[in-house]
């Protein structure tokens, strides 16, 4: 009986790894634009991904798919920079301090189970309909997995590491900076990531509210003059925008947790 050897980077279908990492996705888009020219689906609500990527490339040569696309990315990424600013420095010190967990874990577990979305009008009303409100939701929205996972991070450390660098004689400024705190990255990483991700999907619902430009507006936008691709050009844009986000945290954290490997 003879022994097929996959080789290196390749998979039991000979396939290299990034094509095999591809099957799905042109499946979806062979789907997309077969089944409206076949009459399966109707293709006034969903057009053949061709059609689609007409109207993307139309809109780039214009200008107005970048200027929706910079003002979205923009807001959602100043909001994400600063829950991530904020919420990592209060995730270690409420994870490090046990009985300041003790009195907010409360108050943090309230907010992080109110959904921002709930508090839309709030923001709107207190804040107005400009700037300052939008990025503010991504704020709110963010900051809360960034601060409960970072807190999980520092609590769940093994505590085998902590009794041996303490029986180094290692001041607590130390244990917590050389030990603690590379420890909890992992799980920091993991809140930053649900951040991102959340900063994409309460934006949206922000601009779809109350803005003049960005890619929620043009999504609803376009559903309201029934220009259908474009409609779901802008859909396509923020899948692409939340995947740049997502591949960005992963790249900083491969760099800063290279010892996981």
């Amino acid at each position: 009986m003879s022994t097929v050897i996959a080789a290196p980077g390749r998979g039991a279908w000979g396939l290299p790894r990034a094509a095999r990492s591809s099957v799905a996705i042109v499946a979806f888009v062979a789907l997309w634009e077969v089944l409206p020219r076949l009459g399966w689906v109707d293709a006034t609500f969903l057009p053949p991904f061709s059609v689609v990527l007409r109207a993307l490339y139309e809109m780039s040569l214009t200008g107005e798919l970048w200027m929706h696309l910079l003002a979205s990315t923009a807001r959602a990424l100043g909001g994400f920079v600063i829950a991530v600013a904020l919420g990592v420095p209060l995730g270690l010190f409420i994870g490090w301090y046990r009985t300041l967990a003790e009195v907010l874990d409360p108050l943090l577990e309230l907010f992080r189970n109110t959904a921002p979305l709930a508090l839309l009008p709030v923001f709107v009303l207190v804040l107005g309909m400009g700037e300052t409100s939008k990025v503010s939701m991504v704020v709110y929205s963010c900051i809360w997995p960034v601060v409960l996972n970072t807190v999980s991070g520092v609590r769940n450390v093994d505590p085998l590491l902590i009794r041996s660098a303490r029986s180094m004689a290692l001041r607590p400024v130390q244990l917590f900076v050389k030990v603690v705190l590379p420890a909890a990255v992992p799980s920091v990483f993991t809140g930053i990531r649900i951040a991102g991700a959340y900063s994409i999907l309460v934006l949206i619902a922000a601009e779809m509210v109350g803005a003049k430009a960005g890619l929620g507006y043009l999504v609803n936008y376009s559903q309201f003059t029934f220009e259908i691709p474009k409609m779901y050009a802008g859909i396509i844009t923020l899948a692409l925008l939340g995947l740049a986000f997502n591949q960005t945290v992963l790249f900083a954290e491969k760099r800063l947790a290279a010892w996981k490997q």
